[in-house]
This record gives structure tokens, C-alpha cells and sequence, in this order.
């Protein structure tokens, strides 16, 4: 029998949950009281976030921290993270409080402009082409005046069209290439409703308009994250082997794509865990940040290394197009709280505590991996999630707690140790 359903949509919750029960959960109850079990009590709260998307049956918890001690451009912070993995949070806390007695991290932001195109097709003389779109280039910035007014009264709007020529990659092809400032908002709606505005002045009987949609790819929304100090003033023993082996590490990510992926995704663990937190779109920002790291034509590492006069210096360059107002930043009662920790930042300062946390998460990676090594960390933070798994009770917790304490912690250690514990 079909499981497929027309009307999905036009059901009431509790028939969603029923009809998935019935149809993939076998009429297990415990599917019903797993999923009402994150409900809110609060109705007029679980309404809200009902409403963020489409055909919510419940809500999908992820656990929200906090990393302190961060000073930033001589300001501190406690910075909100929300993840799953294990060691994350903890290594940002641990690289914070290192540098700030550092002279903690200084950050500059690059640039702001953000893109929007226009794809079309066009297959007459381009010369024609160009002599209208230069006919019409004040049309389409007056086209969108009514999108565009409020954003204008706060600095920002559209800065500047242009007609690019895409046909030697493909025939027919041009695209008018838009950049905007957006100032605290993320600007996706704006831009996409300014582009759309932009299409319906420009599009003739010899233009086919084929989609206007704004770009996540923004290497001119740009911000850098550094630290830096005298190398015997790294308080670690031998100072002047762990810069070198530091620096090794750092330059192998540049050139070994296998090794960059990886070393990029660890700064992500710090970048994604804020976005999410403040209500951020970090698919936009790693699909940004990722295209950004190829843009040589060969994907390469984020973060650099130098070593120069006695001074060791690490910083990294990220694309990051974020918001402080609007959108869900506005709605959800945990990302306004989490812009009330960062007291209020705007789009700017949100760029550079975000590119903060992703460079002390880095830097937290590339110290383990060329000291200690990365697992032993991490396990050690892993511990408590395989004894949730194996559901060990709180004196087990305790016990198994005690005896790796020093020891290397390994999934099949743990499981040895919980069945010797249960065997007696």
C-alpha cells in the first residue's frame, strides 16, 4: 500500500504526527512521546516557532553554550555557541582566556558589499546590448526606489549595476551583476526583491530573463581575525619548536586540499556554532566561506601563519554576510539573547566576533594536533556521550570518570570498562 498522501500541509499537527506514526513508526506510542516531548508548555512560544517553517510536528534540540574571556579589538565578550560536538565550545573557552593576556585578538573588516545578479539571455549584437543597458542603467536604480528608500536612510542600498558578458562559458549568456550594501541586515530579501525589480525594467522582447537571486559567495564582505605575540611569550615549553611545527601544520593545509578541508571545517566549528546561536543562515555562510577558500582554483586553507623578527603572528580573511535585524534574529527569544551577550553587536562587530571564534578554534586544532594530539582532547570530552549511550547511572558516570582520568579514552575502553563494572 502507498504511503504517499496529497494535503500533507492542510493538516493540524497532531494528524501529522498520527499519520507518520501509522504509516513509518509502526503505531509505536513512544514515537508520539518522543516527539511531544519537546514540545514547549508554552503555547504562544511553540506557536512561534511552528511558524518559523512548514509542517512542524515538534522542535530539534541543540545544546547552547557559552565561551567567556574572549577580548576583541580590547573588548570582552562571553560568546554564545550552539553545537553538538564535543570539545568545541571548551577549546574556544581554553584559547580565549589564552590570548587574552595576549593582547587578545584584533580584527578588521575588509569590505561589506554584497552581490545580487540578474541572469539572461540575449542573442542579438552585444554592442545593441550594451547601448541599452547603458540607456537604461538610472531606470533600473529608479525601479526599485520604493525597496530601497528605508535601506537608504540607513546608509546602505544599491552601489553600483553592471553588464557582464558571460557568452565565451556560455552562448546567449550575460548577467547584470549587482552590489549592495545592507548594513545590519543580511539583506537576502532586499536584495533579491531589488534584483527582481531590476529584471521586470530591463527585460525587453529580445531579453530572456532566466532567475534573479542575490549570491552567498561575497569575497568583498570581508573580515580578518589575527593574534600575535613574541614567541617565548606563548607559555608553552619549547616555544620556538611549537611555532615551527605550528607553521608546518598551518602551511601543509594551504597546499594539500585533503589536509584543507579538514583544517577549515575546524574553523567552522567555531564560525557555525555563533551563526546558529544569533539566528544566522550557516548554510549561506559555509557555502560563502568554502567558495572563498577556492577562488585561487584550488581549495586551500583559511588561516595563515607567519614567523617573523622573534614574532609569531596567525590570522584568517573570512567572507561572512550576517544580520543582527530582521529575519529570525528578530523572532527567536535565543538568538535576541544571544545579540544581548554580545551587547547589541552590529553587522560588523558580528562579523568579527564570528571570525574570532572560528580563528580560536583553529588555533585550539592546530595545537592539539601538533602537541597531545587531537583525540586525546576530544575523547576525553566524548566520555560522557558513550556512557548516555550505554545509559550508565551516575555512580557508573563517576566511576569510568575516575579511571580514565590520565588514560586515553576510546570508545571500546569505555564499553570494556562499563561491562567489567556490570559484571560484578
Amino acid at each position: 500500500m502507498t504511503k504517499m498522501i496529497s494535503g500533507f500541509s492542510k493538516l493540524t499537527k497532531e494528524e501529522k504526527i498520527n499519520w507518520l506514526v501509522e504509516n513509518y513508526f509502526d503505531n509505536n506510542s513512544n514515537a508520539i512521546n518522543t516527539i511531544k516531548q519537546y514540545w514547549h508548555d508554552d503555547k504562544k512560544l511553540q506557536q512561534l516557532h511552528d511558524d518559523f517553517i512548514e509542517n512542524t510536528v515538534s522542535n530539534f534540540y541543540l545544546p547552547m553554550g557559552v565561551a567567556p574571556n574572549f577580548l576583541i579589538n580590547g573588548k570582552e565578550y562571553a560568546v554564545p555557541m550552539v553545537t553538538e560536538e564535543s570539545s568545541v565550545v571548551a577549546a574556544a573557552s581554553l584559547v580565549a582566556k589564552f590570548w587574552s593576556t595576549k593582547g587578545g585578538f584584533k580584527t578588521t573588516v575588509l569590505g561589506t558589499t554584497k552581490i545580487g545578479q540578474v541572469h539572461f539571455m540575449f542573442a542579438g549584437d552585444t554592442a545593441t546590448l550594451e547601448r541599452y543597458f547603458k540607456e537604461k542603467k538610472i531606470a533600473l536604480v529608479a525601479a526599485t526606489a520604493s525597496i530601497t528608500k528605508n535601506m537608504e536612510k540607513r546608509g546602505g542600498g544599491i552601489l553600483d549595476i553592471k553588464l557582464v558578458d558571460k557568452t565565451a562559458e556560455l552562448e546567449n549568456y550575460y548577467q547584470l551583476h549587482i552590489t549592495f550594501e545592507t548594513k545590519d541586515s543580511m539583506g537576502a530579501n532586499f536584495i533579491n526583491s531589488c534584483l527582481e525589480a531590476i529584471a521586470g525594467e530591463f527585460r525587453n522582447d529580445a531579453i530572456e530573463i532566466v532567475m534573479s537571486i542575490l549570491s552567498n559567495y561575497v569575497p568583498e564582505c570581508l573580515v580578518r581575525a589575527e593574534v600575535s605575540c613574541k614567541i617565548e611569550e606563548l607559555g608553552v615549553p619549547n616555544p620556538q619548536k611549537f611555532v615551527e611545527k605550528f607553521y608546518q601544520a598551518v602551511k601543509i593545509a594551504e597546499i594539500e586540499p585533503y589536509r584543507a578541508v579538514t583544517h577549515n571545517k575546524g574553523i567552522m566549528n567555531g564560525v557555525d556554532a555563533v551563526v546558529i546561536a544569533t539566528g544566522n543562515d550557516f548554510r549561506a555562510v559555509e557555502a560563502g566561506v568554502h567558495a572563498y577558500a577556492a577562488r585561487s582554483g584550488k581549495y586551500t586553507s583559511l588561516s595563515h601563519c607567519a614567523i617573523d623578527d622573534g614574532v609569531f603572528k596567525f590570522w584568517l580573511d573570512l567572507p561572512l554576510a550576517l544580520g543582527t535585524v530582521g529575519g529570525i534574529t528578530a523572532l527567536h527569544p535565543l538568538a535576541k539573547l544571544s545579540l544581548e551577550m554580545l551587547q547589541q553587536p552590529s553587522a560588523k562587530e558580528l562579523m568579527q566576533i564570528i571570525a574570532t571564534a572560528g580563528l580560536a578554534q583553529n588555533f585550539a586544532a592546530l595545537r592539539a594536533l601538533t602537541t597531545s594530539g587531537i583525540q586525546h582532547g576530544h575523547m576525553k570530552m566524548h566520555l560522557q556521550n558513550i556512557l548516555n549511550q550505554l545509559g550508565a547511572s551516575l555512580r557508573e558516570k563517576e566511576k569510568i570518570t575516575r579511571f580514565f582520568e590520565g588514560k586515553t579514552v576510546s570508545h571500546a575502553a569505555v564499553v570494556s570498562k562499563f561491562e567489567e563494572i556490570n559484571k560484578r
